[in-house]
């Protein structure tokens, strides 16, 4: 199984809040909602596509909760994303107890990393993390991640988490490709060559349980 991440980033590399003021006031953050004048028609149908490729989804806690709110209520066929979203089975990381009502969901409540480490050996298909910024970094900081699917938005924030530090991009990954949207976002693809080296990917310390907790 090969292991994706899907995530909206500011220039200088910040995924947390990208949605609403009030998305992930963590850590003092106060500038959540940097990427929704950006949105447009390009990227919802180049984030359906990618999302069309999903065999199974991995969150972190926070993540899961969140769209656990949200997309169980949109029963609309036509939209692709909710059908695959609501349907597919769902693995969460996480520490904490967590409501399993928006299955099938398996709880991953202890070593995440061996436990990506079985599900990309014995299952087939494609294991998409959708947000979960931190859990990304982890499994980037693991080796772990197969290709990143990134939407830049053309904005500077200033503060908040970085998906990979202060590099332009992973180690050992190369761009396959890359689209620039009518709002300016740039969508970006890009692929573990399996040159790098594990923990090389995240600047500063890794830790699983506050992984589970995004």
């Amino acid at each position: 199984m090969r292991v994706v991440i899907l995530n909206f980033l500011s220039l200088d590399r910040v995924y947390q809040g990208p949605g609403s003021p009030d998305e992930d006031r963590s850590d003092g953050f106060e500038r959540g909602g940097w990427f929704v004048p950006f949105v447009d028609a390009t990227l919802e149908k180049r984030v359906e596509e990618w999302a069309a490729t999903a065999s199974g989804f991995l969150f972190g806690r926070r993540t899961y909760e969140e769209f656990s709110a949200v997309w169980p209520a949109i029963t609309d066929p036509a939209d692709r994303n909710a059908a695959r979203l609501n349907t597919l089975h769902k693995y969460v990381a996480a520490t904490s107890p967590v409501d399993v009502a928006w299955g099938p969901v398996t709880v991953l409540d202890r070593d995440v990393e061996a436990s990506v480490a079985a599900l990309k050996r014995e299952e087939s298909g494609e294991l998409q993390v959708h947000g979960s910024g931190r859990l990304g970094r982890s499994l980037l900081a693991a080796n772990l991640v197969d290709e990143l699917r990134i939407a830049i938005a053309p904005v500077i924030v200033g503060q908040g988490r970085k998906l990979f530090g202060d590099t332009r991009a992973p180690s050992g990954f190369k761009l396959l490709s890359e689209e620039r949207t009518p709002s300016g976002l740039i969508m970006c693809r890009l692929e573990n060559t399996g040159n790098g080296s594990a923990g090389t990917y995240v600047r500063g310390q890794t830790n699983l349980a506050g992984a589970a907790q995004d």
